[in-house]
């Protein structure tokens, strides 16, 4: 079965920045449903459309095409006395969006640095602002079923 829309698509992949330093090493399979459901990026999804079981792709991403540019607009500085006690680097904690526009969007802010009495927070993906390097081979494909369309989501085969 090639890849066409609705279909569920099983990948085993890698990613790497563009010099070749390995960023996901793909342990687990990535299983997605194929055709504009928001599982992948748009560029790979395009590449992948067509393809079959065994076949290899390999996309380079730009940030923008990926997890988007870095926005310093996303990095706060809070007091330690508005966070948990239990506070260390490498935490991830919920929060709004600074946005008027955005104020029901909630923010994954990543402990980077705790510096004496207050906290940096940032609110960008771990790799946004990176190019990206995704190499996959197709592993399955299979029809979605109909309650796969209807959440608008693959589920894996466990």
């Amino acid at each position: 079965m090639n890849i066409i829309k609705n279909s569920v698509v099983t990948l085993n992949y890698r990613v790497t920045n563009p010099e070749g330093a390995e960023v996901d090493d793909g342990k687990e399979p990535l299983i997605y449903l194929h055709g504009g459901h928001d599982d992948l990026f748009p560029k790979l999804e395009e590449a992948l459309d067509g393809k079959t079981i065994g076949d290899t792709v390999t996309v380079r991403l730009h940030a923008d095409e990926a997890f988007g540019e870095y926005d310093p607009e996303l990095v706060q500085i809070e007091p330690l006395d508005n966070l948990p006690e239990e506070i260390q680097v490498g935490m991830e904690l919920e929060g709004e969006a600074t946005d008027e526009e955005d104020d029901d969007e909630v923010i994954v802010y990543r402990v980077t640095e705790i510096n004496g009495d207050e906290a940096t927070l940032d609110g960008n993906h771990p790799l946004a602002g990176q190019a990206l390097v995704f190499t996959c081979t197709v592993a399955a494909v299979r029809p979605a079923t109909a309650e796969e369309l209807a959440n608008g989501t693959a589920e894996s085969e466990d």
